[in-house]
């Protein structure tokens, strides 16, 4: 683990990527740095799951049986919440590693018998089901071409049964910040989602934000570039002065927030 993430590499080839930054990561601990910030130090993705947590929850409130479809589920910790609330919950994921790391923690906590992983590619996805909620977090921002991104978005609407929802945790900031991105993932102005979403016949319902405080956003650039133990000590205080505000003023504070809730829902579809 290191203090200051680890750069993304020249050449992103998803599939090899992820499956990578898995086998690094998705064990220790809660496996967050291979689905939160890769390889950063804990307290801080814990701070980033914790804000994501908050931002989600009242989409997140399920009943018994409730069909939930988990893309980019990672090592499974939104599939395992559900599934512990009764929903019915599948994970797909490009990872092979993530995908046992997914099972092996559903059946630590007791929820296996509410979820199935599997391996799977979302641009092209179909498994043959549809779910009254579709969930991705932290998906699309991985997805750098925009064909790709479409047909990953398509998929997703494709597998939404009558009256079902579609939630989406995205970095969406509602200006051009490109400073953080890099071959690995891209900050889309937040139009650009939502002219993605009425071009795939989309309804939005609602849209919150996440995580309004800029410290982080405004340090991530520059840690690589600084000594280590001053990376960590910056990298302490942004998560600690970013974390009180975006707990209690997150969701609310939408046209400062990075990243963006968008809950959808299908135009017109009949049962």
């Amino acid at each position: 683990m290191t203090v200051r993430g680890i750069p993304a590499p020249g050449l992103y080839q998803p599939s090899i990527y992820w499956e990578d930054r898995a086998q690094r990561f998705a064990a220790q601990g809660e496996g967050l740095a291979a689905v939160c910030a890769y390889g950063m130090p804990e307290f801080y993705n814990r701070a980033i799951h914790l804000e994501q947590r908050l931002a989600l929850e009242p989409w997140l409130k399920v009943g018994a049986g409730t069909r939930v479809l988990d893309v980019g589920c990672g090592v499974g910790r939104w599939s395992r919440l559900l599934a512990a609330r009764g929903a019915e919950v599948l994970g797909v994921d490009l990872s092979p590693t993530m995908i046992a790391q997914a099972q092996q923690r559903a059946a630590a906590e007791g929820v296996a018998g509410r979820c199935r992983f599997r391996v799977g590619d979302l641009a092209t996805l179909d498994v043959g089901e549809r779910f009254d909620l579709v969930l991705g977090v932290t998906v699309l921002q991985h997805i750098l071409d925009p064909s790709a991104l479409r047909a990953a978005l398509d998929a997703m609407t494709a597998h939404l049964a009558a009256g079902a929802r579609m939630v989406l945790l995205e970095a969406a900031p509602t200006n051009w910040v490109d400073r953080c991105n890099s071959t690995v993932f891209r900050a889309r102005r937040r139009n650009v989602y939502l002219d993605l979403i009425h071009d795939c016949n989309l309804d939005l319902r609602a849209l919150t934000g996440v995580d309004p405080a800029p410290f982080r956003t405004q340090l991530l650039p520059y840690v690589r570039k600084l000594p280590a133990k001053l990376s960590l000590g910056l990298l302490a205080l942004a998560t600690a002065l970013s974390l009180p505000i975006n707990a209690l003023f997150g969701r609310r504070a939408l046209g400062r927030s990075w990243h963006a809730v968008f809950v959808l829902e299908v135009k017109n579809r009949g049962v």
